[in-house]
């Protein structure tokens, strides 16, 4: 999974777009079924830590004094 976390959050909804499209046109194999439930749920996961990543971002702006914006430390998190 470590080459996903390098996947932008627009490649990984495309997969994840048509991971679903697949599972929804059925003639699938149980296994098969399996296997693209998995991925798709990997790459809703992905797409979700995106998502919040970008909303703590977008949290942590907060007005300057020149009008400008300018970000802040959100407090309690912890970048990894």
């Amino acid at each position: 999974m470590s080459d996903e976390k390098q996947m932008s959050f627009e490649e990984a909804y495309a997969q994840l777009e048509d991971t679903v499209r697949r599972l929804e046109q059925g003639g699938l194999s149980l296994e098969e079924s399996l296997a693209l439930y998995e991925r798709g749920m990997e790459l809703a996961t992905l797409c979700m830590e995106q998502l919040d990543q970008a909303e703590l971002r977008v949290r942590q702006l907060i007005p300057a004094p020149d009008g400008g914006m300018t970000t802040e430390p959100f407090e309690g998190w912890e970048a990894s």
